[in-house]
């Protein structure tokens, strides 16, 4: 998993969409991932989606998009 981020990320892209990236990492594994997204995101102002089903990383987010058997039920800033 950690491997698949590091090449989606070495070439600084503007769009990341990334589906689940820390759901198979351990709880520390997954913050240093949320902080190198949150890093990429202030310091290169990339553009992250991300689909998650946890709520700390989904807590890391400016914008949270919320759905339900595929309709938008939440958006939140």
């Amino acid at each position: 998993q950690r491997v698949a981020i590091a090449r989606a990320l070495v070439h600084r892209p503007e769009l990341v969409v990334a589906d689940e990236p820390t759901g198979n990492l351990d709880s520390a594994a997954s913050a240093a991932i949320v902080e190198l997204l949150g890093e990429l995101r202030r310091e290169e102002h990339t553009t992250l989606v991300i689909a998650t089903h946890e709520p700390s990383v989904a807590a890391a987010a400016g914008r949270v998009v919320s759905l339900h058997d595929g309709r938008v039920v939440g958006d939140t800033r």
